[in-house]
This record gives structure tokens, C-alpha cells and sequence, in this order.
């Protein structure tokens, strides 16, 4: 991890954060027309090509859930179980506050109704690890919304299967409909349907370097989440902070890809001398070393600022996907964080556990777009429609101002509709 002494914010935050793969872009581009195009013939050659699987068919059979079930244990179901009924409960609570309103404004009757969308697909990434929890992540606020028809799709592997356990988790959740295909072939094919794939009203899930671009690329078909790209962990810490920790959540949050953004943020170089120091330590005997190594070395840096407000100024400006605060008073500090995907309050908060246990939801805004919304919940599943109902009495009310903004804005015939029907 390299050492960053932090002289002007906003220029540090800048050469930091992670940037897209512009590189990707003319390539996945080329996948996403070549889909469009071509269909399932395309999608199989790119699935053979990227996955080395052969597919006959794409949608996952109920003879293949079935055998899925016989291939995980009894302990990895009860824990799914219990995951899952936390994450139900959180976002079954959000639910339960949405209520429909109804606005009267002088015989004008306005109403704002929460409809659930019609159809989602659901990205599972799949790569050197595999991810049942993102499977429930995003099923269960689309089954709690009221999603007419769920769909997942996730990379198989070389013999063309899904893992077994992110098939059990997705068939525990309500999933619909389960096809074999990933990358950005697999969003293409979201986005504009094939024989095999059907057409989705939004796109959800996080993804690698590829999916992100092709996610971004297919936004003027079809609405998207948000950016939810190679995960990131920022740490704020200060000399209470125990370097162990520090450095444990660090290695935790690098084994997911080589592409993941990890750092340390802290006011104390003391702590930043023992965090690199056990971080080396540790890395000798983990799994997934490799891994690791390449994430922080690439990506993983401690930045030294001047003062604690100098470190909160840092972190709303990086926006990380995931912000732990590991200090003497984190809630103070939790106050004045204004732009994280997710806040993660004092050192038994891990943010290992919140993408599994904790009842909060693990896909998050990264690449900055924390500074505009937080986790994907219910309400990325829902949209509110308005239903208007005029009497002609409150027609004749407004008609005068009707003909002074749209004469205004060089709109006679806006106020000519309104005219009409007060003869």
C-alpha cells in the first residue's frame, strides 16, 4: 500500500479514485450490438469465448435447481435462511412506510401511487469467487416491491452450470427465471432481449470492469441501479484504532477482485506504520493471497491528512462505496459523513458482515456515486405515478396564468387546450 500525504483534497481525491476502464469501451460496445443483432447465436459464441462453455440452452431448468439443492448443505441453507429473513425484515420495514397520498389543491385532485415495475433482471457476478449473497441481495427487495417477474443471470462455468448454492439462494428468494449467461453479453441481452433472454424494464446487480461499462452503455434503453462497479472500502481510524483490525478489514475487502479500491484514511502516521506493518504480516499466510497483493498494491493506499476535519472533508469527497469508522467517538464523526454508499459505525461493524448478516443490503454505489444515493432497497424496484383529475371550475381558476407563463415561453397552443374547454 503507498502512502499518500494529503496537501489539497480534492486533486488527491481525484488521482485516487478508481476510473473507468475507457479502454473496454469500444470492445464491450461491440459486444452489446453484436447481441442486439444476433441474438442467442451471438450470446453462445461469447459465452463459449469468455466462460469456455458450450450452452445448448440458457434458462437453468427446475431439474438443474433441483440437483442444486443436493450439492449444498444443510448448514449453508440455515444461514442463507437467516440472512435472508434479516434482509426481508429491513426491507419489508422501508415498505411498509410507503403510503400512496392523495393531494386536493382547488379542485385539482392529485394522486402519488407506489407501482411495483413489471419485469428486472438481476446481474450475479461469477469470477474467481462466487456470490449467492448478491443473488439474495437483489431478489428479495424486487420480491418485496412486487416485481411482477424476477430474472437472474450469472456466468456458468467450462461444463455450463451455475454454482449450486447461488441457484438454491436465488430459488429461496422467488426468482422466476434463471439463464446462463454473464459479462456484457449478458446485460445486452437484458437490455434488448433475445430468442432466449427476455426484455427487462431495469437492470440491477454489481459487476466487473465489463459490466459497468456495458450497464452505463445500455442506459438509454433500459434504467439501471446505479454504478456498482469493483467494491471499495475506505477506513477512517484514528490512533485509538487497533492496527490489526485495520488491517484485517482491509485484506478482507481485497481478496474480492484486483480492481478493488481499499484505503486507510488517518490523521496518525504512528497507526499507518503498524496498519502496512500487519497488513505484510498477514498477507504471508491468508488464502487468495495473490489476490490481495495485486488489490493493494494497485489500489490500496493510506492517506495522512492534517486534521480530523481534513479526514471527513477526504471522505465525503472519495463518496466510497463502503466507510468504516474505527475511532475513539465514531459516531461523532458518523454525523458529519454525508457521501457513502454505506457507513459502518465503530469497530464491531465490519463490513464483511454487512454484505452478509447484518440485515443491510451489500450492492452499493461506488466510483463516487455515493455522494448521490446509498444501497439498493425497495424502492430502486418501485416508481411513484401520478394521477391527475381536474373539475372545469379549477380549469377556469389557472387559465389566466396558463396564458401568461405559456405566452411567456412561446407556447400559444398550450394555452389554446385549456381555453377550449372553458367555452
Amino acid at each position: 500500500m503507498k502512502t499518500i500525504i494529503v496537501r489539497n483534497i480534492n486533486a488527491t481525491v481525484d488521482a485516487v479514485r478508481p476510473k473507468p476502464k475507457e479502454q473496454y469501451r469500444k470492445k464491450v460496445e461491440s459486444i452489446i450490438l453484436d447481441v442486439q443483432k444476433r441474438k442467442d447465436k451471438a450470446l453462445k459464441e461469447y459465452e463459449k469465448k469468455f466462460s469456455g462453455a458450450k450452452l445448448r440452452s440458457f434458462r437453468v431448468s427446475r431439474s438443474e435447481i433441483k440437483d442444486a439443492y443436493s450439492k449444498v448443505t444443510k448448514e449453508q441453507i440455515v444461514a442463507i435462511k437467516i440472512a435472508k429473513r434479516r434482509l426481508e425484515r429491513t426491507e419489508s420495514a422501508l415498505k411498509s412506510q410507503l403510503q400512496n397520498i392523495t393531494i386536493k389543491i382547488d379542485g385539482i385532485k392529485i394522486t402519488k401511487v407506489f407501482v411495483p415495475l413489471e419485469r428486472v433482471g438481476c446481474y450475479i457476478p461469477g469470477g474467481s469467487a462466487r456470490y449467492p449473497s448478491t443473488a439474495m441481495m437483489s431478489i428479495v427487495p424486487a420480491k418485496i416491491a412486487g416485481v411482477k417477474k424476477i430474472i437472474a443471470v450469472s456466468p456458468p462455468n467450462k461444463s455450463g452450470l451455475i454454482d449450486p448454492l447461488t441457484l438454491v439462494v436465488a430459488d429461496l428468494c422467488g426468482v422466476d427465471e434463471f439463464y446462463k449467461t454473464g459479462g456484457a453479453q449478458a446485460i445486452a441481452a437484458l437490455a434488448y432481449g433475445t430468442e432466449s433472454v427476455p426484455r427487462v424494464d431495469k437492470i440491477v446487480g454489481p459487476g466487473g470492469s465489463f459490466v459497468t461499462l456495458a450497464k452505463s452503455i445500455v442506459n438509454n434503453t433500459v434504467s439501471i441501479d446505479m454504478i456498482a462497479g469493483p467494491t471499495e472500502l475506505a477506513i477512517i481510524a484514528d490512533s485509538t484504532a487497533e492496527a490489526d483490525v485495520v488491517a484485517s478489514d482491509l485484506i478482507s475487502q481485497a481478496e474480492h477482485s484486483p480492481e478493488t479500491m481499499c484505503c486507510l484514511i488517518t490523521t496518525s502516521t504512528k497507526l499507518k506504520d503498524f496498519v502496512i506493518k500487519s497488513v505484510e504480516q498477514k498477507i504471508r499466510k491468508i488464502q487468495r493471497r495473490k489476490i490481495v497483493m495485486e488489490s493493494l498494491s494497485t489500489n490500496g493506499f493510506v492517506a495522512i491528512c492534517k486534521t480530523e476535519s481534513d479526514v471527513i472533508e477526504f471522505a465525503n469527497k472519495l463518496a466510497p462505496e463502503h466507510l468504516e469508522i474505527i475511532t475513539k467517538n465514531p459516531q461523532r464523526i458518523a454525523q458529519k459523513i454525508t457521501s457513502a454508499g454505506l457507513v459502518l459505525i465503530g469497530k464491531n461493524t465490519p463490513s464483511s458482515a454487512s454484505d452478509y448478516l447484518f440485515g443491510s443490503n451489500h450492492i452499493l454505489p461506488t466510483s463516487g456515486f455515493g455522494r448521490a444515493r446509498g444501497s439498493l432497497g425497495v424502492l430502486d424496484y418501485m416508481k411513484i405515478q401520478s394521477k391527475i383529475e381536474s373539475s372545469k371550475m379549477a380549469l377556469q381558476k389557472i387559465s389566466k396564468y396558463m396564458k401568461s407563463i405559456t405566452s411567456a415561453e412561446g407556447l400559444p397552443n398550450h394555452y389554446e387546450a385549456v381555453r377550449i374547454r372553458l367555452k
